[in-house]
């Protein structure tokens, strides 16, 4: 498995090996091992697991958790192919506003890590992309935000040649600004705290 730091603090990239032969293809896309080798936590607390299907210019996000709760989140690429992308919401985190992305697709199975309190976008590339998700908290409503991805102060490039679908959410959700403004962003350090509490025995959903 090798392992990328991405520009956005806590986040990585994961690139599992293959193994091919005359049957097909066998591939693990998350590593406990792998993992606590990049971030040194003993395990991942999956509470939920999502699976999405979409199509070509598919656009979902930028989606990311009030904190707390909180919810950091394990993404691989099953099938088809989708640009992955991480953006720092966390007020006051080294790598404020900064954002990057992972290729996605079902040649290299990589997968991303997102700490809690970041935002999550993906962008698919070809119809019937699958994506698939390990979640630390279960999906509440309520607890779930967004913020344009097509905000100009953010500057998250989408490929080009694209006809792009959001949601009627995704298209109406509130710009960088306004969300800051409304002191709707996770605060960095109050999401450190919470992602600490989650490699507790008893983390899975802790809140408090």
């Amino acid at each position: 498995m090798q392992i990328r730091k991405l520009k956005v603090e806590g986040a990585y990239e994961f690139t599992p090996r293959q193994f091919r032969d005359h049957r097909g293809l066998f591939v693990s896309p998350f590593q406990l091992e792998a993992f606590q080798q990049a971030l040194g936590r003993p395990h991942f607390p999956v509470a939920q697991t999502n699976h999405s299907i979409s199509r070509r210019g598919t656009v979902r996000g930028i989606h990311f958790t009030v904190t707390p709760p909180g919810t950091a989140k394990y993404v691989y690429c099953a099938r088809g192919q989708a640009l992955d992308i991480v953006v720092d919401l966390r007020v006051g985190s080294p790598t404020f506003m900064r954002w990057d992305a992972v290729e996605m697709d079902q040649v290299h199975f990589r997968a991303s890590y997102f700490p809690v309190g970041v935002g999550h976008a993906f962008v698919a590339l070809e119809d019937d992309t699958v994506m698939s998700y390990l979640l630390t908290g279960p999906y509440v409503a309520e607890n779930e935000l967004a913020v344009d991805i097509f905000d100009r102060e953010l500057g998250v490039r989408i490929p080009a040649g694209l006809d792009t679908v959001q949601s009627e959410r995704d298209a109406a959700a509130l710009s960088f600004a306004a969300a800051r403004a409304q002191g709707l962003l996770p605060d960095y350090a109050e999401s450190a705290a919470v992602e600490e509490r989650l490699w507790q025995p008893s983390g899975i959903g802790a809140t408090s």
